[in-house]
């Protein structure tokens, strides 16, 4: 597979996107201006965290108008895998491709540690190396990553399985029903507060990300190989 990696003005987190898939998986991956109107080559999109136009306005509501963003719907659309963590989680649902929204930590303050995150649902397309209700640590860094939504559209997650993943001993930033990680109804699309990326090398103290982009490239990957 060949990714495409998002840079907007303000992202700081897309070397270590880009570090992940290609020199720890080995896949192909190059960085994508936000100002860019093709994604033509590509076969995944990765939406890295960061701060994407200083989080004016709304974190991801000026990101969301970028030119390729455009492009990214097509992509989802068409069915292609697209991820987005931490600030790229907060653009998804700007851009409406992941229902609900991300707003201030309960606690008001910004959170920089280690999460434990269960995996409520493994049988996705981005989580099929892990073992359903499986416990893993990924790290999470914000200060708006509070994922909010109404009661309709949380049981409509609920019925629909599209919650992946949930915050397991404590919830850092007050999140409704602990989530940390959603997915659309038609299954290519992810959106993550916690950073897998920063967890693919026992240095970083954690490798249980290696397993998210494994699935990703295991699964799409085929499906674009047989096409």
């Amino acid at each position: 597979m060949k990714f495409a990696v998002i840079v907007f003005p303000g992202s700081n987190c897309d070397m270590d996107m880009l570090w992940a898939v290609k020199n720890i998986l080995g896949a192909e991956a190059e960085y994508v201006r936000h100002d860019a109107e093709s994604l033509d080559g590509f076969d995944g999109v990765l939406l890295p965290g960061g701060f994407s136009y200083g989080d004016y306005l709304r974190c991801g509501a000026i990101a969301r108008f970028s030119k390729i963003i455009e492009e990214v719907i097509r992509f989802a659309d068409e069915g292609k895998p697209v991820f987005g963590t931490c600030n790229g989680f907060q653009i998804l649902t700007e851009a409406g491709l992941l229902p609900g929204a991300l707003i201030r930590n309960k606690s008001l303050h910004f959170v920089c540690k280690t999460a434990e995150l269960k995996v409520t649902n493994a049988e996705t397309k981005f989580t099929s190396a892990y073992e359903q209700d499986e416990i893993i640590r990924i790290p999470v860094a914000h200060g708006e990553g509070n994922y909010y939504c109404d009661e309709e559209t949380l049981q409509r997650l609920k019925d629909n399985n599209q919650i992946v993943f949930t915050y397991n001993s404590e919830n850092p930033n007050g999140s409704v029903a602990d989530i940390a990680g959603i997915i659309n109804e038609k299954g290519n699309v992810l959106g993550m507060m916690p950073h897998p990326e920063r967890a693919v090398e026992s240095l970083l103290g954690s490798e249980d990300g290696l397993r998210f982009f494994q699935s990703i490239i295991n699964n799409f990957g085929k499906v674009n190989h047989l096409a």
